[in-house]
């Protein structure tokens, strides 16, 4: 890759240069068959990958060359999108659970150049021979901790055992795993370490609650302090189902986003947080690494996770990479935090500033993307020729396969769905309505 094509990608992510780690890391995995990179969540260590595993490539083979495996659907699907805002002209698809299988069948008759998934879908294609992972010469597994957890240690073993014809090995993560199984096959992997490179962008504060739940407290931090676009941290789906049902009584806009989600109400959570109709994300440790949100001002920490790397990670989606940001942790008077966690003197919160800062955004949903031909420069006229939106009216655009998902303001969203509901984008009656 030269130096112009590599500063054409990093302009699409108004990135003017890369990072000491990604350099070090390009340099690294070019030169050498295993690489493990250990960096902090939002460093940037899916670029940090990708733009060497390009170098690898070659256009002119028609069959998978490049196999990443991630521990969640999420991940998966945010690494595909970056791979597709590179522009590498290469194929690439994506397939996890929750998903339907026929419909990866479908895109897979034709064979990407990089093929991005969860272990378990992925060992189900190996099986019913839908992949021939005999050509990967290129195999990344990001946040590797993760996926060799129990629970993806037989399926992870199962593809390892397909993977003949691998070259080179790339294994990332925000957490340092002391011992990698036997199958991954590591002989003398070249370690590139930035995990003790602490940042003093964010700051660590504690905030006592009175009462046990914790949720009177929670809801004061959110209408004072706690400003802007975060993620509340909860241990339990049950918690968040509790929290939820409070939040929606203090009329505080949020997503909510865990396992037991349907993958449709999942993906629609992380929309509307990020195109801002929600900003605040009621999650589990399922937030805490690889889902594609944009930076965060804070996080807070309603239960605090049992061991310092969860701590870590979730910590990690605030103050990313040259940005600041804040770590609450709302802690119970009469219990101790955890001895990981370091000694700090509580804030005090004042009432008196509480209020509900609305979000200016309402997500508007389109039955029409790109497999119809539909770009976001057509959503964009549609809405602001025929809607009559004005700039600062129309805000995120995410575009799908066969839909789209449009932030409009709050205040013309009734209007603008009557208005537009049943008419043609370039020729193709769509249906607009309302997400809830």
């Amino acid at each position: 890759m030269s130096q112009e094509q590599l500063d054409h990608i990093l302009s699409k992510f108004e990135i003017q240069r890369l990072n000491a780690m990604q350099l070090e890391a390009r340099k690294t995995i070019r030169q050498s068959d295993e690489v493990v990179l250990l960096s902090p969540t939002g460093s940037g260590k899916t670029l940090a990958f990708l733009i060497p595993l390009l170098d690898q490539l070659s256009p002119k083979r028609s069959d998978i060359q490049a196999l990443i495996i991630t521990p969640t659907r999420e991940l998966a699907i945010q690494i595909e999108q970056v791979a597709r805002k590179m522009g590498s002209g290469y194929k690439i698809n994506v397939v996890y659970g929750g998903r339907s299988a026929s419909k990866d069948r479908e895109e897979l008759q034709t064979s990407p150049a990089i093929l991005v998934g969860t272990p378990g879908r992925i060992a189900d294609h190996i099986r019913s021979k839908t992949i021939d992972p005999h050509s990967v010469s290129v195999l990344v597994l990001d946040e590797y901790d993760k996926s060799l957890e129990i629970g993806f240690e037989k399926e992870m073993s199962q593809i390892l055992g397909k993977l003949h014809a691998l070259d080179k090995k790339i294994l990332t993560s925000a957490t340092d795993l002391k011992i990698v199984p036997d199958f991954i096959g590591l002989r003398d992997p070249i370690t590139i370490n930035y995990l003790n490179q602490r940042s003093d962008r964010l700051q660590l504060k504690v905030v006592e609650s009175p009462d046990k739940a914790k949720l009177e407290t929670l809801a004061l931090l959110l209408k004072t302090q706690a400003t802007g676009r975060g993620i509340v941290f909860c241990n339990f789906k049950d918690t968040i189902h509790e929290v939820s049902e409070f939040l929606d009584q203090m009329r505080l806009k949020h997503s909510c986003f865990y396992g037991g989600l349907e993958q449709r109400d999942r993906e629609r959570g992380l929309i509307k947080f990020r195109n801002g109709t929600s900003n605040i994300l009621l999650s589990t440790d399922l937030a805490s690494r690889g889902i594609d949100v944009p930076a965060l001002d804070y996080v807070i920490h309603l239960e605090v996770p049992p061991r310092l790397p969860e701590f870590t990670h979730r910590n990690g989606r605030t103050a990313r990479m040259h940005d600041h940001g804040v770590a609450y942790i709302i802690k119970w008077i009469k219990r101790d935090l955890p001895d990981y966690m370091p000694v700090l003197e509580p804030i005090a919160l004042d009432s008196e500033k509480a209020k509900v800062n609305y979000p200016k955004w309402e997500t508007v949903f389109v039955s029409g993307g790109r497999r119809d031909k539909i770009s976001k420069g057509d959503i964009a006229g549609f809405f602001m020729k025929k809607g009559g939106l004005k700039n600062g009216e129309l805000g995120v655009i995410e575009l799908k396969t066969d839909c789209a998902f449009v932030a409009v303001a709050s205040n013309k969203t009734r209007a603008i769905i009557k208005d537009l509901n049943n008419q043609k984008i370039k020729g193709r009656k769509v249906r607009i309505y309302q997400l809830d």
